[in-house]
């Protein structure tokens, strides 16, 4: 057993600088970092075929826009609206909704979702660099649609692997819901980097010096465990360049970002035993203030799912974690991938 992995390590409670909370690292509640998995597959795919497929367009709710847009039936990737959406396109923001004591707005908004392959049984990570970045484009696109929306404010993008982190179908996608309200979390995050550089005069993620918590690099990418990880395994890509939105990506960073997203899966998978996890892009709002630009830079984050959160979790906000960042980096470095 490494000297890292020692079960007698003290517990610590580190505290998030991005999310302004408390994590507390309790490695002696488990067994050692590298013997986590997860307990099966995360969404058995016994199916062959779905609405998503190729041949069943007819079947999803309406297009928005196709990868190539010349294509038919061979597509690579299909942005459509959410069939089922958690908000509606067809209210009218202006008309809010009274209620004595609290307040309340129409459901206004938009759901969509980004079909990431027309074939059923292939994953992000089974595309190549090249295709993963094109899946990023396209979500880029789309968000640069949605800002000529005067009422959105926010966007979010996020990715729901495996039936317990959220996804009710099983082929490879991803999914937008853009806002007309920024949420609190996403303020207290961008509220948390403000009172870094008011302190530093740094951007705090420019200002990380990753060390022992890196994983990998790219050109023009970073990959890392956050000191603070609420999560087991938690990773963070974030660019090497400052930059508030994602949607100002360029085609080469896409697919420099594309070939590290898709190794970095691939070595979550391999170790993990196939998590369901969350991947959710952190950007700024549309709205927001120029004078807070040199303090706010975007980044992308996979979740896995290893363990489930209890009371004290819901009760204080503070999450625990079993495995210290510095393990979960030095495993994720070691795990080979072929070619």
């Amino acid at each position: 057993m490494a000297e890292s992995e020692t079960p007698n390590r003290s517990p610590e409670i580190r505290k998030d600088r991005i999310n302004n909370r408390w994590v507390l690292f309790s490695p002696a509640r488990s067994r050692r970092p590298s013997d986590f998995k997860a307990k099966s597959n995360p969404q058995p795919n016994n199916q062959t075929e779905c609405p998503f497929c190729a041949g069943h367009e007819h079947e999803c709710a309406p297009e928005i826009f196709r990868i190539p847009a010349d294509s038919t039936n061979d597509w690579k990737i299909r942005v459509i609206q959410n069939l089922y959406p958690a908000v509606s396109r067809e209210l009218d923001f202006r008309n809010s909704v009274s209620v004595i004591g609290d307040v309340a707005v129409s459901g206004f908004g938009f759901h969509d979702v980004v079909i990431e392959s027309p074939i059923h049984s292939v994953n992000l990570s089974d595309l190549p660099p090249v295709e993963v970045g094109e899946v990023l484009l396209a979500v880029k696109k789309r968000i640069e649609q949605l800002r000529n929306c005067e009422s959105i404010k926010y966007v979010q993008v996020f990715k729901n692997h495996g039936a317990s982190a959220g996804a009710s179908m099983s082929h490879s996608h991803s999914q937008m819901i853009a806002l007309p309200i920024v949420p609190p979390t996403v303020s207290a995050r961008l509220d948390s980097k403000k009172e870094y550089y008011k302190q530093t005069g740094k951007c705090y993620l420019c200002d990380i010096q990753p060390n022992e918590l890196l994983i990998d690099e790219s050109a023009h990418f970073i990959s890392l465990v956050p000191f603070a990880a609420t999560f087991a395994f938690e990773i963070w890509i974030i660019p090497r360049d400052h930059s508030s939105h994602f949607h100002e990506i360029d085609s080469e960073k896409a697919i420099n970002l594309g070939g590290l997203l898709k190794l970095m899966l691939l070595k979550m998978s391999l170790q993990l035993n196939n998590p369901p996890f969350n991947l959710l892009i952190h950007t700024s709002p549309f709205q927001d203030d120029p004078s807070d630009a040199p303090s706010t830079h975007w980044f992308l984050q996979i979740a896995p799912h290893l363990s489930g959160v209890g009371g004290f979790e819901i009760a204080t906000g503070c999450y625990i974690n079993p495995v210290f960042p510095e393990d979960a980096a030095r495993i994720l470095r070691d795990v080979k991938i072929s070619n």
